[in-house]
């Protein structure tokens, strides 16, 4: 019997071919889909947190303890004093370190060049012009005109705020701010560059301008806003925050990790995320009822090959498990065909990914991607869809085998 119920099982799938492949494909399509919905919603994530390091926080930053929690206004009279010389201790470290300054104030446009005159609130951030390359990636980013220099009164500006205000290389802007001390400024810069990023921030956002120039305008000396370093992802990233953690007491700073400081990003992800797994149980419970209905047909229309077996005295233990090795074939054959189909559809988005470049500039989705959206490989998402396919199958049979083995021989052979 051992032998013979799993030969039979096998015969019946292939006797069943039409069904077989019906039921199949219905299992294959409900895999394939949870497969290339996972792959995408876990890419989004890790090119979110990746550009968001890259970008906007470093690994980890010092700051004055008093000025996270005002981060908002981008205030200028709670810095990082003597950075200097914390820059360079952590470079003694074979640490990465870089300042920046982040502080407000009134964009200024007029007629001409700009379409029209105008002014806008914006939020500027001053780098290092030789060192933020060593934690961030902005240098790498310029799509027209050219990157800072020292000293210079040039400005980088993200391509669709350019875009927005109408601005190219080479028009001069007008940014009204205040001081460390709380004095008016006015700083006349010259857009030199327009940046293209993977950052939706960046590019909506982005005005950069040099270290150096900032610190002149503003009265800053040898102060910033922040240090950022940049430090190797995983468990080395723990242990050196951990080794660093009693030199920013004893400077009197606060440490804060990129997940503290990306708190907002982290938060918005971990609400989509469970909106994620509502969509992938929508997509599953589809596929389940589109297995169920052909496996529910399957074995009603068998009723009385059922009655039949159990006439010639197949014991109705014998029979659940003839009709659940079955079940567990036409899963088994879906789920590779899912797995299958997945991986190979998975292996564009992952290399070339999905352009909705248009659709991030329209609007904020809270994301940090601006244009291509990446699958990513999990292969535990493909074992766990690989066995939940044949889970699915069998469990979905075995309601209805069980339901008619209730039934009497004699209604069954009228069936």
């Amino acid at each position: 019997m051992m032998i013979f119920l799993p030969r039979m099982a096998l015969k019946n799938l292939f006797r069943y071919g039409r069904r077989t492949l019906i039921t199949s494909t219905a299992i294959a399509i409900g895999i394939m889909a949870f497969i290339i919905v996972d792959s995408l919603l876990k890419g989004i994530n890790d090119d979110s947190e990746r550009n968001l390091i890259w970008y906007e926080t470093g690994s980890a930053a010092f700051f004055n303890p008093e000025y996270w929690g005002d981060k908002d206004y981008l205030p200028l009279d709670r810095p990082v004093k003597e950075s200097q010389s914390l820059i360079e201790n952590l470079r003694s470290r074979n640490i990465e370190a870089s300042p920046r300054i982040d502080f407000g104030g009134d964009l200024i446009l007029y007629k001409d060049p700009f379409p029209e005159d105008g002014n806008l609130q914006v939020h500027l951030t001053a780098i290092d012009v030789d060192h933020d390359s060593d934690v961030f990636k902005i240098k790498s980013n310029v799509a027209r005109g050219r990157y800072l220099e020292a000293g210079e009164d040039g400005l980088l500006m993200g391509q669709w705020l350019a875009k927005d205000l109408g601005a190219e290389v080479g028009y001069d802007v007008t940014v009204v701010t205040r001081t460390s001390g709380g004095y008016f400024q006015t700083l006349d810069l010259t857009i030199v560059g327009i940046l293209e990023s993977d950052n939706p921030v960046v590019n909506r956002y982005g005005m950069y301008l040099p270290l150096d120039t900032a610190r002149y305008a503003l009265d800053m000396e040898d102060m910033a806003t922040g240090i950022y370093i940049s430090l190797p992802r995983g468990s080395a990233e723990t242990k050196t925050l951990a080794e660093l953690a009693p030199l920013a007491e004893e400077l009197d700073l606060s440490l804060l990790d990129w997940r503290v400081m990306g708190a907002d990003f982290i938060s918005l992800a971990e609400t989509k995320e469970s909106g994620s797994s509502i969509i992938l149980f929508l997509v599953f419970l589809i596929a389940a009822v589109g297995i169920s209905n052909t496996l529910l047909m399957s074995i009603f229309e068998r009723v009385r090959e059922l009655g039949m077996m159990r006439a010639l005295g197949m014991k109705d233990g014998s029979i659940r498990a003839l009709f659940l090795m079955e079940a567990a074939g036409i899963g088994l054959l879906g789920s590779f065909g899912g797995v299958a189909l997945g991986g190979l559809i998975n292996i564009p988005l992952v290399n070339k990914g999905i352009d909705y470049s248009q659709i991030m500039e329209q609007g904020d989705m809270g994301y940090r991607i601006s244009g291509i959206m990446y699958g990513t490989w999990d292969f535990s998402t493909f074992v766990t869809a690989f066995f939940i396919g044949i889970f699915m199958a069998v469990l979905v049979a075995w309601l209805p085998t069980r339901r008619a083995l209730k039934l009497e021989i004699p209604d069954c052979l009228r069936f």
